[in-house]
């Protein structure tokens, strides 16, 4: 029997073949390692976004929670202030001793909402001599006044509340029309291109 030998360096099968060159361990490990990073980056800046959108709702609660509370609190205000407007003063200087102590308890008593009102975030809107604005006045209906500019509230119905930066209630206005308005620019011959 004849010995063969094989010329070949790496006779054996467990010899490596040549193959096309695998990547580089470290450069899929670089690609991994990035876009694991890139996910924790994305992961960490919805959680701060989440956090201050949470901080923003919770402050939002505190200061709005009182909403409808406060809505009907206004009914008694306004009551409140109606019974010390009926009053005029020719009546109250007629009244004796017991019926003015009566009178200043009201006047304290309504001070005293008001204040509490104004303690929770709740504010009055005085609008008289403003000028009208539709997102805090609803206009009832507008009066001749030439003393004023046109679009000036002149009279106050009903006084409108403010709950943080929201309006709670409209205040009820009356607002001016027919007074000062804007003087029209000056027109010279020249400027007439039909001429």
């Amino acid at each position: 029997m004849s010995d063969t030998t094989d010329a070949r360096p790496f006779p054996n099968a467990d010899s490596a073949p040549e193959a096309a060159p695998e990547p580089a361990p470290s450069t899929a490990l670089d690609r991994e390692l990035a876009d694991t990073k890139d996910r924790l980056l994305r992961t960490l800046a919805d959680m701060e976004n989440m956090r201050k959108r949470t901080e923003r709702e919770v402050a939002d609660s505190r200061i709005y929670a009182i909403t409808a509370f406060a809505r009907d609190i206004l009914t008694v205000a306004d009551n409140m202030h109606r019974a010390m407007q009926a009053l005029d003063d020719e009546l109250r200087a007629k009244a004796d001793d017991s019926m003015k102590a009566l009178l200043d308890g009201v006047e304290l008593t309504e001070r005293e909402l008001i204040n509490v009102l104004e303690k929770h975030g709740v504010k009055k809107i005085e609008p008289q001599g403003q000028k009208f604005d539709p997102n805090r006045h609803q206009a009832m209906f507008e009066m001749e006044d030439a003393s004023v500019p046109s679009g000036t509230v002149v009279q106050v119905m009903q006084a409108g509340y403010l709950i943080g930066e929201r309006v709670l209630r409209p205040a009820l206005v009356a607002v001016s029309k027919g007074g000062a308005k804007a003087q029209p620019a000056a027109t010279n011959a020249n400027d007439n291109p039909r001429q």
